[in-house]
Order: structure tokens, then sequence, then C-alpha cells
């Protein structure tokens, strides 16, 4: 209907704003996907394992904050079913442990901080704890330390991308996003993430919200039709890699 495209649109819009007024103030650079594969060697190819060449294929990455949550469950038997991986930013405090199979099942598993406060507001030893806390917790599960960090409401700063690097955590922030918090309309979810998905794209989620897992299929499905490549951020910036310390965005 014209009155839903037209609320998606302003939707979009305003996602766009919001992260301009979050990168406000920052002196820091953004690397696009494009640019991430351009910059590696020249001879470079992508994983084998990823099996997608995002210079060639339509490629979109599914990304989801702040889980695991109560339908985390749901979301990785909906994953596996459509043969699709996404990259979760999870939280540390008390999440970590739920779901210790999730890298195993091909998913990338990231860092979102220990207990999601805002890090622009933080010292630089506030930062250090609430990423190393996280990076610990998750290497005791997986084997392995998160190479990947969404600072929480895609707030940075200097002490923020000093602090990543320090640590080996590039920044990923997004392209898409439902802004699924105030709802549990999944429908309006799905309608406002197909309007703003686009190549290279980053789709930003969020498990722990009611309407947001049941939304999943129909996103996957309709993008599937459209051409979409599902990968997970790594897949997404190869041959390339995520340089710690630098901020990612389409």
């Amino acid at each position: 209907m014209p009155g839903n495209r037209t609320k998606a649109k302003v939707t979009a819009a305003l996602a766009v704003a919001i992260l301009a007024l979050t990168l406000g103030g920052c002196s820091m650079e953004t690397t696009s996907p494009a640019a991430a594969r351009s910059h590696a060697a020249s001879d470079a190819k992508p994983p084998s394992a990823a099996g997608v060449d995002c210079g060639r294929a339509k490629c979109i990455a599914l990304t989801f904050d702040a889980g695991p949550g109560k339908d985390t469950a749901q979301l990785l038997d909906t994953l596996k079913e459509k043969k699709v991986h996404a990259t979760f930013f999870l939280l540390g405090k008390n999440h970590v442990l739920k779901h210790p199979d999730m890298a195993d099942e091909g998913h990338e598993v990231a860092n979102h901080t220990w207990s999601h406060r805002r890090l622009d507001e933080l010292s630089a030893d506030g930062i250090r704890e609430e990423l190393s806390r996280t990076q610990e917790a998750i290497a005791k599960i997986t084997g392995r330390r998160p190479t990947l960090m969404r600072p929480p409401q895609g707030r940075i700063s200097d002490d923020v991308t000093r602090v990543s690097r320090e640590l080996g955590l590039a920044q990923i922030l997004w392209s898409a996003t439902a802004k699924d918090f105030p709802t549990t309309d999944s429908e309006l979810i799905k309608s406002r993430i197909l309007d703003q998905a686009g190549r290279d794209g980053i789709i930003l989620l969020h498990d722990i919200y009611d309407g947001t897992v049941p939304a999943v299929p129909g996103v996957i499905d309709e993008l599937k039709k459209r051409g979409y490549t599902f990968v997970t951020v790594p897949q997404l910036l190869a041959p390339g890699k995520a340089n710690p310390g630098e901020v990612y965005r389409p």
C-alpha cells in the first residue's frame, strides 16, 4: 500500500540520519565492503569455505545484536533450514553460554560489549573492560577471540577506536535497520528491512525482541527472490579482512 511504502521510506531516511548523527563529531573514516575487497592483494581470492565472491555476487549480511534471547533457538533453526549463516554480536553478561554451538553451525560470533553500555561515554579503561571481558567469555566457548565488534547504538569515538585496535577488533556498523525495539509487528519489521536492503548491505536486527525472529523467514525468502546471497560479515569483506580499529559500513 502507498501509505506503508511512504512510512518505510521515512524510516529508511531516519535510519540514515540517526547513523550520521551517531558518527557526528567523530573524526574517523569508514570503509565499505567493496573498498575492503579492493584493498586486498591483487592475487587474493575469497576463502574457499565461503564459496562466494561478493565482488561478483549480490551479497548481503544478516546480523543480530544483543542476544541471545528466548527466541534465538528458533532463529538458529530457521537459519539452518534456510541455509543462511549470520553474524551474531553477543553481549557477554549472562548471554554467551546459552548457545555454545553457534559458531560450529557456521555463524560468525562477534562482540557487542559486556553490558551494552555506550562506549563513547566511558573512559579508555571502561571501554577496555566492556570489550575484553566479552572477548574472554566468547573465547572460552568458541576457542577463539572475536575479530569484530559492534558498539552499542553505533556510538564510536577516538578512544573506542584505539581500544578496539588494541584488542584486535574491527568496528562493524550497518546499512539497514528495522528499529525493531519499539514494535512487535513482524510485517512492519520485514517491510522496513526489505525497503532498505541493497547490495553489500549489512542488516541490523535484534533476536531479543518478540516481533523480530518471526520476521526473519520472510526477509530471507524475499531477498533470495531478489537475487541476494546471504553471507557473514567476514565473507562480505573477503578477500579483504577486517582491520582492527577500522570502522566498516556499506
